[in-house]
């Protein structure tokens, strides 16, 4: 493989994007880990190419680190153009692009910079500060608003996006999952016998089984029985559409809602699992049961939904 001569039409580096990401995979780095870091870096060449006009991987230099570093500190957040980047957000893409220099080193790209290691520190309490749950009751409303969306699509087409909205708010929600985890489940990791859920390499390479509460089962049974298997797609993936889009369908169901002050909220997928880890914590179980179901790490990732009761 020559890196020194991978030239790019439009928005192209797929060649190193494919190589790095196997690349990761024999290091034994998650999917969801690589996942992250291939779409990161997909964004950097992007950007190379439409800010620098770059053709050539050898062309990159030290300074278009740093200028893409502040670039990104700058950038108005997809989800949300009112916000920038979270810190947390920073740390993966340059995380992403730490690795990626490191593997163009290591093959045979001598002239590519040194990887800058740059993380910021996270300040604990500020992001505990920033954190909004969702109550109860707006829950309620999210799933009692899904059979007034896409109205004015033919019946088909609603019922099918209905179902999706319903399998969002039952595996975000209703299984705490984290966006990876739940947009990368399939049909065969969900056991209704067990009434359990298989998360595989969840964050931290770590495998874990989710229960699934009445309601969680009954909306899964009805997904997966009446919808997802009988459509003919070439993956096995409990959800049919991309991942990028499962925000926009969160917000959509948000802009149907008639609650103003649910409205004013930022909602996202991760929000959906703070509240549910907050919900359990207010209903009384136990944190250390809360955090195995959430698959934490250790204790104190948990600890932070006591503040919000």
């Amino acid at each position: 493989m020559n890196l020194k001569h991978i030239y790019v039409e439009g928005t192209g580096y797929t060649p190193i994007s494919e190589k790095y990401a196997t690349w990761l995979d024999t290091l034994g780095y998650s999917a969801s880990f690589i996942s992250g870091c291939k779409y990161s870096i997909l964004l950097f060449f992007d950007w190379l190419y439409e800010r620098k006009k770059y053709i050539a991987i050898k062309q990159l230099t030290a300074k278009d680190i740093t200028d893409y570093y502040q670039h990104l500190e700058l950038r108005p957040n997809k989800h949300n153009s009112n916000f920038l980047l979270s810190d947390t957000a920073l740390n993966s893409n340059y995380m992403a692009i730490d690795k990626l220099l490191e593997f163009l080193r290591q093959y045979g790209l001598s002239t590519a910079p040194f990887p800058t290691y740059k993380r910021i520190k996270i300040d604990r309490q500020q992001q505990i500060d920033k954190i909004e749950v969702l109550t109860q009751a707006e829950v309620k409303m999210l799933y009692d608003t899904i059979s007034e969306t896409y109205q004015n699509l033919p019946v088909a087409e609603r019922l099918s996006k209905r179902y999706e909205l319903k399998l969002l708010l039952a595996l975000y929600y209703g299984c705490g999952l984290r966006w990876s985890e739940g947009f990368n489940l399939k049909i065969q990791d969900v056991d209704f016998n067990k009434r359990t859920i298989f998360v595989e390499q969840g964050k931290n390479y770590k495998d874990r089984y989710v229960p699934m509460s009445g309601d969680v089962y009954r909306d899964l049974q009805d997904y997966v029985h009446n919808y997802r298997c009988v459509l003919r797609v070439s993956h096995s993936r409990l959800f049919v559409c991309s991942k990028g889009t499962l925000p926009n369908k969160l917000k959509y169901l948000q802009s149907v809602c008639e609650d103003q002050e649910l409205k004013a909220k930022n909602l996202h997928l991760h929000l959906l699992r703070h509240s549910i880890a907050t919900h359990l914590l207010q209903n009384g179980m136990e944190i250390e049961k809360i955090g195995q179901f959430l698959g934490h790490s250790s204790l104190e990732s948990t600890q932070i939904y006591t503040h919000f009761i």
